[in-house]
């Protein structure tokens, strides 16, 4: 097994449950951009990765070196580029920590409550995260021709990650209960234990939707290469929901749009009749999630494939 994958496969499990979609979820969905994008997309793009900022570490993650053949190495490492903006969560690299992690750049809310299962949105909250203003500004300096490699590596990475995280329903939901006034935290603090529950045992509604690949399809137990586990998934996915399947409705840069299609599914499967505060998904539920989570892994996939065709489909310039 290669020192790269050694490395994928250790953050990958090192943060299954936490944050946006876990790092199945976020290389799934670069695998499927990988396999949209045109030869001089890929290749523009990587070029442009390895340029970043040192202290940023993105180029270290690429190993030039190997018996896999170069065309793998740069799909593993396209593919672990899309959990960067999770990986930088890490304290114990301080410097890096302090200067790119945001944690509210992986969120964009909307306030709402359910009433008699009707949705009605509420305004008057200060704070519902910046995912789409952060997709917006970094999709100007990707297509700017004056910007730099390495503001444009830095860009890539939270794009490719942002966009994964605004197909998550919950990263773009704060839903406004008794129980929770100023809204659950996508889903945050809608418990599926027990009331009584010890904490370090507790597992929440956004945790179930972030992790919930790898609770449908466990990896295999024993040792495995991590190609072995995604990407035979990204291609199930692919032939499930193919990308004719979304002809016309792809929406190239129109985040907004694209952040209020995530958000509609909240009210009716998200949190649909059936859900119940401290009680696990019933069987029902899950399988709907769950062919909720493929779909919208696939689209998500789809639509970075599209915008790195886009703006980096041309062969590089002479240099």
């Amino acid at each position: 097994m290669s020192r790269l994958l050694l490395i994928a496969l250790f953050l990958t499990f090192l943060s299954l449950n936490t944050y946006s979609w876990d790092d199945v979820g976020h290389k799934i969905t670069a695998y499927i951009a990988w396999q949209q994008m045109t030869p001089a997309a890929r290749d523009n793009v990587i070029r442009i990765l390895r340029a970043a900022p040192e202290d940023s570490q993105l180029s270290t993650f690429y190993m030039n070196y190997g018996v896999e053949p170069e065309s793998q190495r740069k799909r593993e490492y396209f593919m672990l580029v899309a959990t960067w903006a999770d990986i930088i969560r890490d304290r114990a690299f301080d410097a890096r920590y302090k200067k790119y992690h945001r944690s509210n750049w992986h969120y964009a809310d909307t306030f709402w409550k359910q009433v008699n299962g009707r949705e009605e949105r509420l305004s008057g909250f200060d704070e519902g995260g910046q995912a789409v203003e952060r997709l917006i500004e970094f999709d100007k300096v990707v297509r700017n021709a004056s910007a730099s490699d390495k503001d444009k590596a830095i860009a890539i990475a939270w794009i490719m990650h942002l966009v994964g995280d605004i197909h998550q329903p919950l990263h773009t939901s704060a839903r406004v209960t008794d129980t929770e006034p100023k809204g659950d935290q996508g889903g945050n603090l809608f418990l599926l234990t027990p009331k009584d529950t010890p904490r370090e045992k507790q597992e929440n509604l956004h945790w179930f939707w972030d992790s919930i690949v790898v609770r449908a399809v466990p990896p295999p137990k024993t040792e495995f290469a991590e190609r072995d586990y995604i990407e035979p998934l990204a291609r199930k996915f692919m032939k499930k929901y193919p990308i004719a399947t979304f002809q016309g409705k792809l929406k190239p840069g129109e985040y907004n749009e694209i952040q209020q299609e995530s958000f509609a599914y909240n009210n009716s499967i998200v949190f649909s009749s059936d859900l119940v505060r401290f009680q696990s998904p019933s069987a029902k539920y899950k399988k709907s999630a769950y062919q909720l989570a493929e779909k919208q892994l696939a689209l998500a996939g789809y639509r970075m494939g599209e915008l790195f065709n886009t703006v980096f489909g041309q062969a590089p310039a002479a240099r």
